[in-house]
């Protein structure tokens, strides 16, 4: 399955620090096929993310069916290092199927 990772623009960034690079090297490590999607460093200049997640703060992935994850780096890096970075949105769409009801984009915080 394909991801977008959305980072901010400073791919050069390349310390153990920076939460968009911190997930980005783990998904990398995990073998897990993304496009690196680069936004506007400024936070204020982040609508299109506000749109996407409901919030202002790098990363977040967006999965194939739209919907979105998005927590601290480290929670990410470990959810990704565990295999489970599929798993909460997998539960989460096989119950709206079965619900009959519309698909929304969930932010996790």
């Amino acid at each position: 399955m394909s991801v977008k990772l959305h980072r901010c623009s400073n791919l050069w960034v390349r310390i153990g620090g920076h939460p968009c690079w911190r997930v980005q090297r783990e998904l990398d490590a995990a073998g897990v096929d993304y496009e690196v999607v680069k936004g506007p460093v400024r936070r204020s200049s982040r609508a299109a993310l506000v749109a996407l997640s409901g919030q202002r703060l790098y990363p977040v992935i967006e999965f194939e069916d739209g919907s979105v994850y998005r927590d601290q780096s480290a929670a990410m890096v470990e959810r990704i290092r565990s295999g489970k970075l599929l798993e909460g949105r997998l539960a989460s769409a096989a119950a709206e199927a079965g619900s009959g009801e519309a698909k929304e984009r969930p932010a996790q915080s």
